[in-house]
């Protein structure tokens, strides 16, 4: 059986567009609207505290989904949630220290920093 000359052709083509089109859509995807709450977890000193579970759930569902991280090496960490007006509640824990709660409210697409100073446990 015999082909056209251009078939084969059009056949990658068809092919690249589906691949560029998939990825378009997953890069719109990562780029839809959200809202940051970012910050840092310190120790009364001043100084970072790194390992520190931190944990984010809206105020108005205390029993829904929590999202959870570990501040990093500078004691940061971030959450990306969706940009409608909510309240978050924000806590920050760590063996050997008293956890700690704040809540940030969102508005829309923008970011809010948190800062959490965890004070040491007395013996």
């Amino acid at each position: 059986m015999r082909t056209r000359p251009g078939s084969k052709l059009a056949a990658v083509v068809c092919g690249c567009a589906l691949l560029v089109a998939g990825i378009s859509r997953a890069q719109r995807k990562n780029d839809e609207a959200h809202a940051v709450v970012a910050g840092a977890v310190f120790r009364e000193n001043g100084f970072s505290l790194p390992g520190a579970t931190v944990t984010l759930a809206m105020k108005e569902a205390p029993k829904g989904k929590k999202l959870q991280a570990v501040s990093d090496a500078r004691g940061e960490f971030a959450f990306r949630v969706l940009p409608g007006a909510a309240t978050y509640v924000i806590k920050a824990s760590m063996k050997g220290f008293q956890a700690v709660e704040k809540e940030a409210a969102i508005g829309g697409e923008e970011r809010v920093e948190v800062t959490l100073v965890l004070p040491a446990e007395s013996k």
